[in-house]
């Protein structure tokens, strides 16, 4: 065995990041993924990112594990080809939008009559209905709309900023996985394939809520308000960089102020709790800038770590993949592309100590197994070679 969903097949309609990186997951954790992609350009993210040999960089980290097959499902040839892939599948995940499916066909009213037993996950923007759920939705969309945008704006910005990462299709990505899980799981306890709905904004409004709206969730009066992680959340600059560091409790303010060397700070009757912390916030953050700003990064790390604070040197994109904790749980890792060359990427996040997963094989070309699964589902040499000179795959 090969990972704890091996012998589960997943059909992967999906397209750049919210459904692929979902079924990747599951992919890692063994299960046989069938990624189908149209004619042409294939999936979008194939151009996104740092580009070699036509593949992109978003695409080579976000489908390994997965066999592409290129059906154009338009085609009416292609109907008894997807009907069988359906028979032979125990999850099929899309990201469409609302209708899209239904008009090709590949809804899950059609598909339960195919295979009854079928996890169906519908990946959207805004729902399956609403006065939103017909709009084009992108990752910064659901950011604004989510709160996500707002949340990034602190006193000392202007404007509302967007979190630079595409935040709200990554969760959405790994609550689809959970709960295409979960919903194998109860197959499993006798509960029959069902439909599944995933959400961009309910994701989005779930992920942002327990810290973002803090301040927005209890109603009435008798409530003391706390800053919002704006506020809270700082970059230190070093004299010769950056560092990051959170001090909560009171202990962890009082090695703060040992470490940069400034015990009288801790005695400061405005820093004393929490709450006069939290009261004060602008005026301690000043002193704590002025201070960091005198030491070299380095040195003020060891400093930090030998006072047990909460802290971490900034790294640059570029040395991410050397950080020492990094390198020492292998999270990192380097492999050989077949057709793109040599590439670095995160290992399977979960790490299971009987079923283990892996990196089984990367991205695949466009098309690369087109041949090979037509011949699983029984199809002859020249029949396949007749259903690519009909242009209903390639």
């Amino acid at each position: 065995m090969s990972g704890p969903l091996s012998g589960v097949r997943v059909i992967d309609l999906s397209n750049v990041v919210s459904g692929p990186m979902a079924v990747q997951i599951l992919a890692d954790q063994g299960a046989d993924v069938i990624k189908v992609e149209q004619p042409g350009s294939g999936d979008t993210a194939r151009s996104m990112g740092a580009v070699r040999a036509d593949m992109g960089a978003l695409f080579a980290v976000l489908n390994r594990n997965k066999r592409s097959v290129v059906i154009d499902m338009q085609k009416n040839e292609s109907q008894e080809i997807m009907r069988d892939l359906v028979e032979s599948a125990d999850v099929v995940v899309q990201n469409f939008r609302p209708g899209a499916m239904q008009r090709m066909g590949l809804d899950y009213p059609a598909l339960k009559v195919i295979n009854d037993k079928i996890i169906y996950a519908s990946i959207s923007g805004f729902g399956q209905d609403g006065p939103y759920s017909n709009r084009r939705v992108y990752d910064p969309i659901i950011q604004a709309v989510a709160g996500f945008v707002d949340c990034q704006t602190s006193k000392k910005e202007a404007s509302p900023q967007l979190i630079k990462n595409i935040i709200c299709d990554k969760a959405t990505a790994l609550s689809a996985a959970q709960a295409i899980t979960a919903a194998l799981y109860a197959r499993e306890r006798g509960h029959g394939g069902q439909f599944l709905e995933v959400a961009m904004i309910d994701v989005g409004l779930s992920f942002l809520w327990p810290d973002g709206m803090w301040n927005n969730t209890y109603l009435g009066d008798d409530i003391r308000p706390m800053p919002s992680l704006n506020d809270i959340y700082r970059v230190n600059k070093t004299a010769d960089g950056y560092i990051v560091s959170l001090i909560v409790s009171d202990s962890e303010f009082q090695s703060m102020c040992r470490a940069i060397g400034n015990v009288e700070l801790a005695m400061d009757p405005r820093f004393g709790t929490i709450p006069d912390r939290i009261k004060n916030i602008d005026e301690l953050a000043k002193l704590l800038d002025a201070e960091i700003a005198t030491w070299r990064t380095e040195e003020l790390c060891a400093k930090l770590d030998a006072e047990d604070v909460p802290f971490a040197k900034i790294n640059r994109l570029d040395e991410v993949h050397l950080d020492p904790q990094i390198v020492h749980r292998g999270t990192i890792v380097e492999m050989n592309h077949p057709s793109v060359g040599r590439m670095r990427l995160p290992r399977p996040i979960a790490q299971f100590s009987a079923t283990p997963s892996a990196i089984r094989f990367l991205a695949p070309t466009l098309g690369q197994h087109t041949d090979e699964v037509l011949a699983e589902l029984g199809r002859s040499k020249a029949t396949i070679a007749c259903l690519r000179e009909a242009g209903a795959i390639a």
